[in-house]
C-alpha cells in the first residue's frame, strides 16, 4: 500500500515539472505537448488509483480523458498548422 503513495508523490511531481513548462514554455507547441503530458499522467493516475480502490469506474474516466486530450492535441497541432 505504501508504494501508491510513492507512486502518488512522483506523479506530483512529475505535473509540477510539466505545469512550469506550460507556463513557462518556451514556445506553443512546447506547451501543448506538456498539457497533453499533463493530461496522460492525470489518466495514468485514476488507473493507479482504481487498483487501489479496486473500483472500475475510475478506468472508464481515465479512458475518456485520454481521448479528450488526445482529441485536444489533435486540434491544437491543427489549428497551429493554419488548417482549423
Amino acid at each position: 500500500m505504501i508504494e501508491f503513495v510513492y507512486v502518488g508523490i512522483f506523479y506530483v511531481i512529475l505535473a509540477l515539472m510539466l505545469l512550469y513548462r506550460v507556463l513557462k514554455g518556451p514556445s506553443v507547441v512546447d506547451r501543448a505537448v506538456a498539457a497533453d503530458s499533463i493530461d496522460i499522467l492525470t489518466a495514468i493516475a485514476l488507473i493507479v488509483f482504481s487498483i487501489y480502490s479496486n473500483r472500475s469506474i475510475y478506468l472508464d474516466i481515465a479512458l475518456v480523458l485520454a481521448i479528450l486530450g488526445f482529441l485536444g492535441t489533435v486540434l491544437i497541432a491543427r489549428y497551429l498548422e493554419g488548417r482549423l
